[in-house]
Parts: structure tokens; sequence; C-alpha cells
């Protein structure tokens, strides 16, 4: 089994990468499973419109954490943890790392405290592969203030705050460099796509040598 997770601030073109490794590894014949958190199951597409909602400008960070840590609940035990144990490719648009990015790092909540609920909430998963793709706040920023449909409560934070998360993500990273891949968001599409499936290659045919089944925090 291999969970893959993609990280980064708004407008750096996750969506983009995510789609063309999953044409790549279906291409390959592997099975594979895309999803998402806050959401990917019908009780966290629930969460997901309450979290987003640009109306909830009174959420308090420590109601954050929590309503972010119930999809997730859901989501592990309903979706991830059934797929990867039938031996499938799991790829998920953000996971645990946000919670200490945005509501760590971001929203100075204890980060030893926020490790203790993650735990919890995904009973000790932890991606194989962690995707990073950097970007300075103010291009992400007004990469997605093109979408203006797509504007949620997260992105209209103060860019203090985007900045906050993006420094965090990159000590997460420094702190685990064999789990995190970060790449340089300002590179062309194709250049991006061509280190993912590298290390992924890599990944999976590592694990296709060790038969392994563990994931590691």
């Amino acid at each position: 089994m291999t969970f893959i997770t993609f990280e980064g601030i708004e407008g750096s073109g996750k969506t983009t990468q995510i789609r063309l490794l999953m044409d790549w590894l279906r291409d390959r014949s592997d099975r594979v499973l895309l999803t998402r958190e806050p959401g990917g199951t019908s009780i966290g597409e629930q969460i997901r419109a309450v979290l987003l909602n640009p109306i909830n400008t009174e959420m308090t960070p420590e109601a954050e954490i929590l309503l972010f840590s119930a999809a997730r609940a859901q989501i592990v035990r309903e979706i991830i943890r059934p797929r990867l144990k039938e031996g499938w490719i799991v790829i998920c648009d953000r996971f645990a790392d946000s919670t200490l990015a945005y509501q760590g790092y971001g929203h100075g909540l204890p980060l030893d405290d926020l490790l203790q609920i993650t735990e919890f909430a995904t009973g000790g998963l932890w991606p194989d592969l962690t995707i990073y793709l950097d970007l300075d706040v103010e291009t992400g920023l007004r990469r997605k203030a093109a979408t203006p449909e797509e504007w949620n409560r997260m992105e209209a934070q103060a860019i203090d705050f985007h900045k906050r998360v993006r420094r965090g993500y990159l000590q997460l990273a420094a702190q685990n460099p064999g789990r995190w891949l970060v790449l340089d968001a300002t590179q062309s599409v194709a250049v991006i796509q061509a280190q993912i499936r590298a290390r992924v290659r890599q990944l999976l045919g590592g694990k296709n040598a060790d038969n392994t089944d563990e994931n590691h925090a």
C-alpha cells in the first residue's frame, strides 16, 4: 500500500500536479484513488462546507481544528485505510500536515496538542510521501484571486497568516526530509511533474522491492 499526500499554500498548483500524476499512474495500470481534505466522504463534505464558508468569520481556531479532525477521522476509516489494505495507491489533496501548518504555525495553537489530536483522528496513519509545492505567498494569493469563485474562508486570512503557514510547512519538511519532497512551484508544470514522477517511481519501486506495508510519520 502507498499513501501520497500533496500540500502547499493557496495557489501553489496542487490540483494540476495531482491530476497529471493520477493520469500517469492510471496509464501504468496502477489502482489509484484520489481524495481530498476536508471532504472525501458524505460527512466530510458537509464539514468542508462549514469550514470553508466565508460567512463563518467567527469560527475559532480551536473549533477549526476539531472540525478538520472530525472530517479526517471519517475519511481515514471510511476511505483511506480500506483502500490501502486492498493494495491501492491513495493520493490525498492535503492531510494531517495541513493541521500543523495552518492551525499550528498559522494560528499559533500548541503543536504538541495538535499532534495528539491528529494521532487520535488518524489512528497513527501518516503518508509514505508528502509532496509540497513551495511558492511565495504573494504570488500564490494572486493566482487564487484570478478565480474568485473558489475563494474561501481560509484563503481570506491575513497575508501574515499565510506567511506563517509557509514557514511552518518548510520547517515540517526540514524535520523529516525522508518523507517530504519540496519543489519550487515557480517551475514549469512539466518540470514539476517530472520531478514528482521520479520520486513516486522511486517510492513504488522501493516498496515493491521491500514488500512493506508500513507508513512512516
